[in-house]
């Protein structure tokens, strides 16, 4: 069995060789590629069975990826790695069909989960010819997008939500925050499952943002949630509860109303965060912010996913790095322009959008400011530098 890794960082494929439990899962063979193009000679002359890949890359993105492997109607289990937690991405990877997707920084844990999962669901295809197999994987992604549609604004129907929630008139909705660097999925899971079979209601990974958890529950009985997290979960959380739900077509205002009451603190914590050393924190939000630096990131979202205060990240991390957030974000996506204006030959205006910029001349403005060249000056210079050689 093949596993083909996609991703323009070298350090990503080094990493992702790395973690894998490769022999163990019954994989033979590792291919790279270092965009989507490349890999879709490699898809076309060795045809691997697993594939990881990026989502944000030059020449071909990952979503193109998949578009061209759904119109071939290809059997292998795409799973893509990505920093970008974008939920309009996550849409289109599941409207093509994709088996999972996992967030950077990559974890050992999560990483071998899905692989071993994606290994068992190619060989049960295979092994049932001429059987339809139900893909429970998918499934899960598909009622994970009802509940993240719902909670991001987009269009849902209650009816397609009912199926996953024992009968009720009346429901009511709460959240759940995971501290970022722990695997929320496992607990989620186990919740989900105790909610179902004691029929109180059910729990739901959101596609936008995996360290939450939303939880709709029949009515009057959220403190008893509480009290089985308290007992069962080993790790911390921060729980917001109680909003009532008269209706699943209003669970936008209930989601808005929770996450708002996250935003301004006003939660119960459970299991505090005590065990953790404070400077063991900050580097874990430095090195989340080496790998997501082409978000949108800003203190309420760091303070949200490593649960310190905004004014404490913002201290800390001028003291940790020399520079405020935006300006170690804005140093990141320079070098990253740097190499692909090097390296490759993407337009300015596809490096622009690649690295977060929607507006291409506010980007040459910035890179000039920094680097005293603009995008095509630097790229000019660097060519005559290699043919003067």
């Amino acid at each position: 069995m093949k596993a083909l890794i996609i991703d323009d960082e070298v350090n990503v494929r080094e990493v992702i060789r790395y973690l894998g439990q490769w022999e163990k899962y019954g994989i033979t063979d590792i291919l790279e590629a270092s965009n989507g193009e490349e890999a879709k000679h490699i898809i076309e002359a060795t045809k691997p069975e697993i594939i990881f890949t990026d989502i944000k890359m030059p020449k071909m993105s990952g979503i193109e990826m998949i578009e061209w492997l759904d119109s071939i109607s290809y059997p292998g289990k795409v799973i893509f790695v990505t920093g970008y937690n974008d939920y309009s991405f996550m849409r289109q990877a599941i409207k093509h069909r994709s088996f999972d997707y996992l967030l950077k920084p990559i974890e050992e844990e999560p990483f071998n989960h899905t692989l071993a999962e994606a290994v068992q669901a190619w060989e049960n295809e295979h092994s049932h010819s001429g059987q339809e197999i139900i893909d429970e994987n998918f499934q899960k992604l598909r009622i994970e997008q009802l509940i993240t549609d719902a909670c991001m604004g987009e269009t849902y129907k209650s009816t397609d939500i009912l199926p996953y929630l024992p009968s009720s008139d009346q429901y009511e909705m709460a959240l759940i925050s995971f501290y970022q660097m722990h695997y929320a999925e496992p607990y989620i899971k186990a919740l989900s499952d105790e909610l179902k079979e004691r029929k109180l209601g059910n729990a739901f990974s959101l596609q936008s943002d995996r360290n939450i958890c939303v939880i709709i529950t029949v009515c009057n009985e959220w403190l008893t949630v509480e009290e089985w997290i308290s007992q069962k979960f080993d790790i911390p959380v921060r729980f917001v509860s109680g909003r009532s739900l008269s209706s699943l077509s209003h669970i936008l205002d209930a989601f808005q109303f929770l996450q708002e009451a996250l935003d301004n603190h006003q939660y119960r914590s459970i299991h505090k965060l005590d065990e953790l050393h404070a400077a063991r924190r900050m580097k874990d939000i430095v090195s989340y912010v080496d790998m997501y630096y082409m978000e949108e990131l800003s203190l309420e979202k760091l303070s949200n996913l490593f649960f310190f205060s905004r004014e404490h990240i913002s201290r800390k991390f001028k003291q940790e790095t020399g520079l405020p957030l935006s300006k170690y974000m804005t140093k990141l996506r320079i070098q990253r322009a740097k190499q692909w204006l090097e390296d490759t030959e993407e337009t300015i205006y596809s490096i622009s959008l690649l690295l977060g910029y929607q507006d291409e001349k506010y980007f040459s403005k910035l890179f000039k400011k920094v680097v005293g060249l603009t995008p095509f000056e630097y790229r000019k210079e660097k060519k005559l530098t290699v043919i003067s050689r």
